[in-house]
């Protein structure tokens, strides 16, 4: 009974925190960092509400945050599934809070992108570069290179995720120290330039920033493709995206079944209509590369920077990047916040 009492507990809490009026007893199942402003997870939610039948309230945390979450609940787990970045996903299956579950369509994940017992499974990607608020330089160029990123005319306009929580922070850090010549084994490089950019008065948040881009209170965000194509074409705002000079990376999302959950047959049903031709055209519609190519409209695929651009960013060893995350964050937090 107590512990019980303290899922429910903790349950409300998360839920609170979450979506404020939404409580315990209206969710049928709980997914980790599903925030509605992020690659448009408003739209999968109602689309498997329409097609499952299950509410399944927002959720604002960072890949991050996802992780320590399941960490602190491993003997009562709440949520059913969870969404993260690649290296989370790797990092939760080492830590064992999650299950093995191959959800449909698994074999046509190409090897490498999945857990080749489905401990975790990519369902999207991205490609990371600058996202940006034109209107909001005040007539200064858009940026086209790490390197314009430091420069006086952009000081106090650029922001980027905290890379020691969020991952696309950390995806962002391994783009930088790649391009400034370092390594999965040395990060030297990409310290050394956030030392610089921290000079230039640069807006750190935690959590998902897109609505802050928006307004123009972030001009210029390290993110994501799919967001800056979303400004343009759902927000239609006056939004550019860059893929800098120097180069960047193609980092993919994953997802698992969360271990011992409170509703593992949803959990499944979900991760397997996020996999469905249905659940994937949600991702090409909101401008994300899905896994299954087959999804990608031409239209869709029509709305995205030309090939040339993308031949810029290139994939990296992600188990890799997943175990250096710890030694990465450590230095970030030593020596440049």
């Amino acid at each position: 009974m107590i512990g019980k009492s303290l899922r429910n507990v903790v349950l409300g809490l998360s839920l609170f925190g979450a979506v404020g009026a939404t409580t315990a007893s209206a969710a049928d199942a709980i997914c980790y960092n599903c925030p509605p402003q992020w690659a448009d997870w408003a739209t999968q939610l109602k689309m498997i509400k329409d097609n499952l039948g299950y509410d399944i309230p927002h959720d604002n945390k960072n890949s991050g945050q996802t992780l320590s979450q399941l960490l602190a609940e491993k003997e009562s787990p709440v949520a059913d599934v969870a969404y993260y970045g690649v290296s989370f996903g790797i990092q939760a299956t080492e830590k064992g809070v999650v299950s093995a579950y191959k959800p449909a369509h698994f074999d046509e994940i190409p090897e490498g992108l999945k857990d080749p017992e489905g401990n975790w499974f990519t369902i999207h990607s991205g490609t990371l570069g600058f996202f940006v608020n034109v209107d909001a330089l005040g007539g200064k160029p858009v940026p086209s290179s790490w390197a314009d990123l430091l420069k006086p005319d952009y000081k106090g306009m650029v922001g980027y995720l905290d890379p020691s929580s969020a991952f696309v922070g950390y995806a962002g850090a391994v783009a930088i120290n790649r391009a400034m010549g370092g390594t999965l084994d040395d990060f030297t490089p990409g310290i050394d330039y956030f030392k610089k950019l921290a000079e230039n008065d640069p807006i750190v948040p935690k959590q998902t920033a897109y609505a802050r881009v928006l307004s123009g209170e972030i001009p210029i965000l390290l993110d994501y493709d799919f967001n800056a194509y979303r400004a343009m074409y759902k927000d239609q705002i006056n939004a550019a995206f860059v893929i800098p000079a120097e180069g960047s990376v193609v980092v993919p999302y994953v997802m698992s079944l969360v271990k011992n959950g409170p509703n593992p047959e949803k959990g499944k049903k979900i991760l397997d209509f996020v996999m469905s031709d249905t659940g994937q055209k949600v991702w090409a519609n909101a401008f994300l590369r899905p896994i299954r190519a087959s999804a990608l409209s031409a239209e869709a695929a029509a709305k995205f920077l030309p090939d040339t651009d993308y031949a810029r960013a290139k994939p990296v060893d992600y188990a890799k990047m997943a175990t250096v995350q710890n030694a990465f964050k450590e230095r970030y937090l030593n020596e440049v916040r």
